[in-house]
């Protein structure tokens, strides 16, 4: 497919300007915007018009999108008449990372300063080690009597979380567990030896645009300053930290901000907190799709049962990464199930039901990509290793519709940089671009 070296340049940009689930949300945003998509509140009444993109926002760090059928010239009542459900795309903001705490400098022995910081979600470990990062987020400042938020990128070389040397620790390659509290914790590069005085908040205050003493909170991540690329004698993988998940976000947006659909809603979900359970305000086990999709309908002038009609008539696509077989570690993917990089999308499937798929979802799924022109794989734990779970069955215990579990297939799921196909962002591009246009 001509369009996949593109598709996957595209992304590798996308990623690099969202080194936190804040950045991704207001790079989805901004997408969305240079698309003529209008912002709703969740605090106002909403007021919306048949043909037309709105998108609403919660915490900073989800979004739900969605675009009405129809034209400008038809009012909202035939609008509501000509919708036969909701076409709903699914997947996280957030990747694996350390959290910094409150207070968090501390010094050794008068010599370096260190960040205190906590894990979010299951990284693994080693791979954040001696390598150059940084800090992104938000903070929270008071502004005209309002507490209000700003990004925070501070866009510099700032930290490292440095190794034990092998002559201090000869058991180092026969396996080492590392200790979150004493083992992860990064060394500030921004204090000179001896100077006990914290400037981490003064650094994020300029890149803020704000007074340190404006600040009243933050929720602050270290990230990995790899830059995303495109390797191999003929460019067929790409190495980037948070393919996990944002490659299938960019996927989800580039296919659905262009979209017009005939007879469904198109509904873009993107949700935080995917890596820690979704258990949150803004996370996929909250209310936040269910609230979305019922104002929608009361914008529509749907009554209750009109409203769950289209819920009977709805699809929710969830996509989130799939993992590839690996090629020194063949034996850890299941016998028959086995997806690799380049090889299209991943139909997800799990017995106990971690992943939402069914015969009818992944039927509906395969004829997608045979009408997008593009192949698809299957994935299955090997039954005797625990797998994880995703978006699917969490939004559908919601919002009750027929769902699929999909992703990308990639290598190192949880590195602090991963590995994927070239092509397969162009295959889940323009399968989702079919189903949009349905």
């Amino acid at each position: 497919m001509k369009d996949n070296q593109k598709y996957a340049k595209e992304m590798l940009d996308f990623i690099e300007k969202s080194p936190s689930c804040f950045h991704a949300v207001a790079n989805v945003k901004r997408i969305l915007e240079e698309q003529g998509f209008t912002e709703l509140e969740e605090s106002q009444d909403w007021t919306v018009e048949a043909g037309r993109g709105y998108y609403v926002t919660r915490n900073d760090s989800s979004i739900i999108a969605f675009r009405l059928p129809g034209s400008d010239d038809t009012d909202g009542v035939t609008g509501r008449e000509n919708v036969d459900g909701f076409h709903m795309v699914a997947a996280h903001s957030d990747s694996p990372s350390f959290k910094i705490k409150e207070s968090p400098e501390s010094t050794v022995e008068n010599h370096y300063v260190r960040l205190n910081t906590e894990k979010y979600g299951g990284m693994i470990l080693s791979t954040w080690l001696d390598r150059a990062l940084s800090v992104a987020g938000r903070v929270a400042v008071k502004e005209k009597g309002h507490i209000v938020t700003k990004l925070v990128n501070v866009d510099k070389d700032l930290l490292v979380i440095p190794n034990v040397a092998i002559h201090m620790n000869r058991d180092m390659n026969r396996g080492v567990e590392y200790n979150p509290q004493v083992d992860m914790l990064p060394l500030f590069a921004d204090c000179s030896l001896g100077n006990k005085k914290s400037v981490l908040m003064k650094r994020v205050a300029k890149a803020a645009g704000v007074k340190q003493e404006e600040i009243l909170g933050h929720d602050l991540y270290l990230y990995i300053r790899d830059k995303g690329r495109i390797w191999g004698e003929n460019g067929e993988f790409l190495l980037s930290p948070r393919l996990d998940d944002l490659q299938c976000v960019f996927a989800a947006v580039k296919a659905f901000s262009g979209s017009m659909p005939e007879h469904y809603i198109n509904v873009c979900a993107v949700f935080d907190n995917e890596e820690v359970g979704s258990g949150t305000k803004q996370g996929a086990d909250s209310t936040f799709l269910e609230d979305t999709l019922w104002r929608i309908g009361e914008s529509l002038k749907a009554d209750r049962s009109k409203y769950l009609q289209w819920i009977a008539g709805s699809f929710l696509i969830s996509a989130d990464n799939a993992h590839a077989v690996h090629p020194n570690h063949p034996e850890k993917a299941d016998p028959t199930n086995r997806p690799y990089l380049n090889g299209g999308i991943v139909i997800k499937y799990h017995g106990s039901q971690k992943y939402a798929t069914d015969a009818l979802s992944a039927a509906r799924m395969k004829e997608l990509c045979r009408q997008a022109g593009v192949p698809f794989q299957s994935y299955a734990n090997r039954s005797d290793i625990l797998g994880g779970s995703t978006l699917g069955n969490i939004s559908t215990a919601h919002v009750s519709v027929s769902s699929v579990d999909i992703g990308l297939p990639q290598l190192a799921m949880h590195s602090a940089v991963e590995t994927a196909g070239v092509k397969d962002t162009g295959y889940a591009v323009e399968a989702l671009k079919v189903f949009y246009g349905e």
